[in-house]
């Protein structure tokens, strides 16, 4: 009877047992409700491939994409006092940094990382939304300005890729203080003579639009984004009318004037690389091709009219 207990019972037993099944396995379109793979969505970089929807990307897959290989060197950024004010709502912000950290597993909202794109090098930023909504804090600032100072020693050119609720309101006016802090660091990269690209991507609002997610040479905005100041419902409250339905949308911004161009995800670093190819005057190497043969010497039309003149032909040698 012992095979029966330990063998036996335990098989029968595993066939009753619910299977956990991971929350992420698959991924929801918020659009069409249509329910992707979570492979099949990251490997098409997190776009849904029939509708085109394209959900929040983690901040370390977007540098990989970004650069040739998957391959960039991380960019050194300042520490900075975690609690300043020691702030506490429902609960502190001490331990709201330890969240963050431990569900992201990393240290703050901005990654900084230089790498090359299509063989040119590039410095770039990215904004981690999953990280505290990606807000604003001192930390963040420090890191878009060692980002950008690096830009200038290196004459590299600067992207952002900007994704925020806005300033960090566990920081009070220290956060406030980094939207004119970040805009010198703009103000270096111009006399610099370097560029300076700004991705908009879902969603980009507060603190962070109305300081350098807006102050590019050229804004690129991903399908669908959601950019802006203060919220829709704000808005329509305080001008008291009922907004358009696409109020606010990258391509609402694009139809009027606020965003050069929407690019998708899948396009975003050919883009990337031609726009500061052509800012940077970077030379195209053109292939070379082969002069084409000359055809054989052949009698003019004159020569051969004259040969076949019968006159010719007749007139002898002059005695």
């Amino acid at each position: 009877m012992n095979w029966i207990n330990s063998i036996v019972r335990p098989k029968i037993r595993d066939l009753w047992k619910k299977r956990e099944v991971p929350e992420n396995l698959w991924i929801k379109c918020p659009e069409t409700g249509e329910m992707v793979f979570h492979r099949d969505l990251e490997a098409n970089l997190w776009v849904i491939p029939n509708s085109g929807h394209h959900m929040r990307m983690p901040a370390r897959k977007r540098l990989e994409a970004l650069f040739d290989g998957g391959k960039y060197d991380n960019v050194k950024t300042p520490e900075v006092h975690a609690d300043p004010h020691k702030f506490r709502d429902s609960k502190r912000y001490s331990e709201r940094l330890k969240e963050a950290r431990a569900r992201s597993g990393e240290e703050e909202a901005v990654l900084v990382a230089q790498g090359q794109i299509n063989g040119m090098a590039f410095t770039a930023a990215v904004q981690n939304f999953d990280f505290i909504a990606g807000s604003l804090g001192m930390a963040a600032g420090e890191a878009i300005l060692a980002g950008m100072l690096k830009a200038v020693q290196d004459k590299t050119p600067f992207v952002m890729f900007a994704a925020s609720g806005g300033a960090r309101m566990q920081e009070g006016i220290l956060s406030l203080m980094q939207m004119p802090r970040t805009t010198v660091g703009v103000q270096m990269l111009r006399e610099a003579g370097l560029p300076y690209v700004v991705v908009l991507t879902n969603p980009t609002t507060g603190g962070v639009s109305a300081s350098y997610a807006m102050l590019g040479d050229v804004h690129i905005a991903e399908p669908g984004a959601q950019i802006g100041f203060a919220g829709r419902r704000v808005i329509e409250q305080t001008v008291r009318e009922k907004l358009p339905d696409d109020f606010q949308t990258a391509e609402y911004l694009l139809d009027h004037g606020m965003v050069d161009m929407v690019v998708p995800r899948q396009k975003m670093r050919e883009t990337l690389a031609r726009i500061c190819g052509i800012l940077m005057k970077r030379e195209i190497e053109l292939p070379k091709l082969e002069a084409p043969k000359e055809p054989a010497p052949e009698a003019s039309a004159e020569q051969a009219a004259k040969a076949e003149d019968p006159a010719n032909k007749e007139a002898g040698p002059a005695s």
